[in-house]
């Protein structure tokens, strides 16, 4: 038999490499490897947070997680919250920096969080086996075979941490442990993309791509608003994105029905006071052609998209405009609607909803209730975060937690 792991990890993302080196921080004499099938380890983790690496939030909480049974997460996210995130990348070299309650390394690079992450890997003598897809483990009596394309190794323990399929084969999400492990028994909840673009009637966001304005952003399921949110909103050739899109973006592939997107672009105004200062722009600029009526009001072109919905021609006169085409104007700033057609799919999203059910593991150690000395973390079980690194928050808390079970176990045995 080939030499005997204490650990193996099964993926070489955040999770993975964090539990890998917080296990060798408390206890150098266990080792570990880990196993990634692609070329390097955290390639998914340098394009978090458009690469700045959003790594937690001031305000972790329960309520920002979703899942068949959140509860789940509540001993993991309390015991090892921000602050233990903090503390622990400090050790690593990394120094954070607050953008209101985003957390970020002072960098604001997510390769320098990659970077602390493998140097540390090398420090603490962690092996590490890229280029390695595993294709079956096996329980044998009080250890664990593990099966890659071209080799064979064995491990008391295994930690499975490869996620599920957000980011696409590009990035290494191809959900094959999930499929594996499926095939064990496990029990699952259906899978969908989260935080993720969505797809509208592209042929107004086409016109406006590159275009960004802030707005009260609604989800409308059969005519009622389902969740809401403020930010910035992209208009894209496809539809729209922005955090808030992307934010409220889970319940569209959760549910099946008619989904309709709502923008208020001018939140701070009631629908009388902004027919007020529409009505002033008309007295003080009815020389003008509609083509700038909205200039030093809105972006030209979102202006320019609003006077033709209305019904008017750009080439007419501000005093042509009626009480009735001023408050079809208005209607359109306060409820601008898209039709969804869908999502821009797994490829696109930063997370996954659903994965393997939490009632197959023990929430205070991550390991399975049906084979003893296996856990999983992060993405692979059935929790995922809203947008402002509660999904990272996540991924550490839970490598945490087992880590801490792996060395309890390892020390009974």
């Amino acid at each position: 038999m080939k030499e005997m792991l204490d650990v193996a990890v099964i993926g070489g993302g955040a999770s993975g490499l964090c539990c890998g080196v917080e296990i060798k921080l408390h206890d150098r004499s266990v080792s570990v490897g880990i196993f990634e099938q692609l070329s390097r380890v955290g390639k998914k983790l340098i394009t978090t947070g458009n690469g700045r690496c959003n790594i937690t939030n001031r305000n972790i909480s329960l309520d920002r997680y979703h899942g068949e049974n959140t509860d789940f997460a509540s001993f993991a996210l309390n015991t090892y919250d921000n602050l233990y995130t903090e503390n622990f990348f400090a050790e690593l070299g990394i120094v954070f920096t607050y953008e209101e309650e985003k957390a970020f390394p002072y960098s604001l690079q997510a390769s320098s969080v990659v970077d602390a992450l493998r140097f540390s890997c090398e420090d603490l003598g962690i092996k590490t086996y890229t280029d390695t897809k595993i294709t079956e483990i096996t329980k044998k009596n009080n250890y664990f075979e593990i099966k890659s394309s071209a080799d064979c190794f064995f491990a008391k323990t295994v930690v499975v941490a490869t996620g599920l399929y957000s980011g696409g084969e590009k990035l290494g999400s191809n959900g094959s442990m999930f499929r594996i492990l499926k095939q064990h028994g496990y029990d699952t909840s259906p899978v969908t993309p989260a935080i993720v673009q969505l797809k509208t009637d592209n042929k107004i966001t086409k016109s406006l791509k590159g275009i960004k304005v802030n707005a009260d952003v609604k989800l409308l399921f059969g005519g009622k608003t389902l969740k809401s949110d403020f930010g910035e909103v992209l208009f894209c050739d496809y539809g729209l994105s922005g955090p808030p899109i992307m934010q409220l973006s889970r319940e569209v592939s959760r549910q099946k029905g008619e989904f309709v997107i709502s923008l208020d672009i001018m939140p701070e105004y009631s629908f009388s006071s902004l027919c007020d200062l529409i009505s002033f722009r008309v007295s003080t600029l009815r020389g003008r052609k509609l083509e700038e009526f909205f200039t030093g009001m809105l972006n030209k072109r979102v202006g320019q998209q609003i006077i033709k919905m209305s019904g008017k021609s750009l080439s007419d006169r501000v005093d042509s405009l009626t009480n009735s085409d001023i408050k079809n104007m208005v209607s359109i700033i306060k409820n601008w609607q898209f039709e969804v057609l869908g999502t821009t799919g797994f490829e696109n999203s930063q997370v996954t909803a659903g994965g393997l059910k939490t009632s197959n593991f023990d929430d205070t150690t991550m390991m399975s209730k049906k084979e003893k000395g296996l856990f999983a973390i992060g993405e692979i079980l059935d929790i995922d975060g809203d947008c402002g690194g509660f999904n990272l928050q996540w991924a550490w808390s839970s490598a945490f937690c087992a880590s801490s079970g792996i060395i309890n176990f390892l020390e009974n045995l």
